[in-house]
């Protein structure tokens, strides 16, 4: 009995110790925290906090940083941002996505032989957002110049030592890349078997170089004239967007065979918006509304709050199953309500975030299977205002693409999940006078093509439009419009104070691991690292964003270490079960200690992602 009891106690030991442990520990700060998808952007957020700068300018020179940095964002993509100001105690939403080009109308891709707008090329290129997003956030929030502030970002451009993750991805891609010229003069630059740079080898970007300069001079020239801080900024803005640059982006877009035109750029503007939220269990969540996914997020909230989630057990098959299939209900009404809402028809964001919608989705779970006909709802009957105009639709959507690809083990699978984790990164700061930043950058990524003398990679985020109605008529590509993207920062309120801001690398998968992260902090009381790394599981019903749309009912990507009885109640309810060895992206979050005056930074254990707190 004594030997039974000292074995008992050493597993308990172990196992307390083993739960405890993170690949990465907790970034602790007090005075400031800055995170990001790569060492030497987290290093130039850091750089800017030590020259006195607030999160905003930590933020925006952390995004210039990652921007030079190509693998999976560039200068040409966007910006999708939470700010929360401590001075009006409010969460502001940045809307820097870019737009489609004149021309760019579904009969235009469709005579070219087009499903979608393509993935690659010029003509996957939506207007530039970044610079524009970062620009008016430096100017509305930020403390610093535009000088200071882009200053680590042009050192890099001048020559920094590339990383392993893009100087392969040129490698990988060079095939794509060479057939555009502004890209193949700037990545290829070795001629035999590899072309691409080799990791640590200095990368030099003089033309984007020269491009920042011309916006820094521009600042300066207008301080010199007078200008406020602000003012400067702005000019330097209009430079891009109307001057010589956007002349040069427009020339060597259609060069290339793009649409984009300097009335594009110069109509083009970013957007300061009030996010949409939700209260879950006390907590206010906050995301941009329906022109990203954000609101999936919301949605499943709503819904999950019905349930004892606690009581199911972490990642238990009942607890994986209802997280599946309120998925299900969430991203279906992405996949056919959400669009532009600068655009016509409005979308019903009301009634899809309505409590009452909610509980009424709630009613069509299986508890027994999955189910892989999955429907959009009609939330236009819990909002105030007219029917739904598209009810028509729904009676056969999805049917012919989900006979296309039917859960039989035929579709490229590899293909699907790289599509569904589409790179992008995330930027978290925040400091200790109560500025708060979550932004969620993307477009550009390699294999981007150059804009000629710019140095700007164009987005690729066009792919992300459909060319027919019935698919979504709200996210029907025409010139002007932003595509409903993928692209969700995240920020949490508590008691009035901010508790949590969060957000995700990759693509479809984004609300689903934030969604599962913040409900290990909520439900399962994990700290922000644990919760960072803890296990998610991926759906892949719903359909891409990217390339081909395509979905897989009921395939469902699991940790390898899950226990076998789960996954094999997994697949009696009708689940085709992967295992992963890492289920997430790239999660970066800070949660705020007000009882100790700290901030913890927590940066999963996948990819690059690196934080520093001071």
């Amino acid at each position: 009995m004594q030997r039974l009891k000292y074995w008992i106690c050493l597993v308990l030991l172990f196992s307390f110790i083993f739960s405890q442990r993170t690949a990465k520990p907790v970034i602790f700060g007090k005075h400031w925290v800055a995170i990001t998808g790569k060492p030497l952007g987290a290093t130039a957020g850091a750089t800017i906090f030590s020259h006195g700068g607030n999160a905003v300018d930590a933020a925006c020179a952390m995004l210039a940083a990652t921007c030079t940095m190509y693998d999976v964002l560039s200068w040409g993509g966007e910006t999708q941002a939470l700010v929360y100001n401590p001075r009006t105690e409010k969460v502001i939403g940045v809307n820097a996505l870019g737009v489609a080009p004149t021309g760019a109308t579904p009969e235009y891709y469709i005579e070219k032989g087009h499903t979608y707008p393509p993935q690659y090329g010029p003509l996957a290129a939506v207007t530039p957002g970044t610079p524009g997003g970062l620009m008016t956030m430096l100017a509305e929030f930020g403390s610093m110049s535009l000088k200071e502030v882009l200053a680590p970002a042009m050192e890099m451009a001048k020559g920094y030592p590339i990383e392993a993750q893009a100087a392969n991805g040129i490698e990988r891609q060079k095939e794509q890349i060479a057939k555009w010229p502004y890209s193949k003069k700037i990545f290829l630059v070795h001629d035999g078997d590899r072309q691409a740079p080799y990791p640590g080898e200095i990368f030099v970007q003089e033309d984007l170089y020269n491009t920042l300069q011309k916006l820094v001079d521009t600042e300066a020239k207008a301080l010199i004239n007078g200008a406020t801080r602000k003012e400067a900024i702005y000019a330097a803005n209009n430079r891009f967007y109307n001057g010589d640059i956007a002349e040069e982006i427009a020339r060597a877009t259609q060069e290339q065979g793009g649409l984009i035109t300097k009335e594009d750029l110069a109509n083009w503007e970013v957007y300061l918006e009030e996010p949409v939220k939700t209260n879950y269990k006390g907590i206010d969540v906050y995301k941009l509304t329906h022109w990203v996914q954000g609101p999936v997020m919301l949605q499943s909230l709503n819904m999950l709050e019905n349930f004892d989630l606690e009581s199911m057990g972490y990642n238990s098959a009942r607890y994986i199953h209802t997280l599946y299939q309120v998925m299900n209900l969430a991203f279906a009404d992405r996949d056919f309500y959400y669009g532009d809402p600068y655009f016509p028809p409005k979308e019903p964001i009301n009634g899809l975030l309505s409590k009452r919608y909610a509980k009424a989705r709630i009613k069509e779970i299986n508890w027994v299977k999955n189910d892989p006909m999955a429907k959009p709802g009609n939330p236009y009957k819990f909002q105030v205002g007219p029917n739904n105009p598209f009810l028509n639709y729904l009676k056969t959507w999805g049917e012919e693409k989900q006979r296309l690809n039917p859960n039989d083990g035929n579709q490229d699978f590899a293909a699907l999940e790289a599509e569904f984790n589409l790179g992008t990164t995330t930027i978290q700061a925040a400091d200790e006078d109560g500025w708060v930043v979550s932004i969620t950058p993307s477009g550009g990524w390699i294999p981007a093509v150059i804009a000629g003398k710019t140095g700007i990679g164009l987005s690729q985020r066009a792919q992300s439009f459909v060319l027919y109605e019935d698919e979504n008529p709200y996210n029907l590509i025409a010139p002007g419009k932003r595509p409903r993207a993928t692209l969700t920062p995240a920020m949490a309120i508590k008691d009035g104070k901010p508790y949590l801001s969060f957000a995700v690398q990759g693509g479809d998968t984004q609300d689903q691991n934030l969604l599962q992260f913040f409900l290990n902090m909520v439900e399962f009381n994990m700290n922000v690292q644990e919760a960072a790394e803890g296990a998610n599981v991926n759906s892949y019903q719903m359909y891409s964003s990217f390339g081909g749309h395509s979905k897989e009912a009921g395939r469902i990507v699991v940790h390898k270490d899950t226990p076998p009885w789960v996954t094999k109640k997994l697949r009696g309810m009708g689940y085709n079960v992967v295992t992963r060895s890492l289920t997430s992206g790239p999660i970066n979050a800070i949660w705020f200690d007000w009882e100790h005056g700290t901030m913890w930074g927590g940066s999963s254990n996948y990819g690059e992602d690196y934080g520093i707190g001071w």
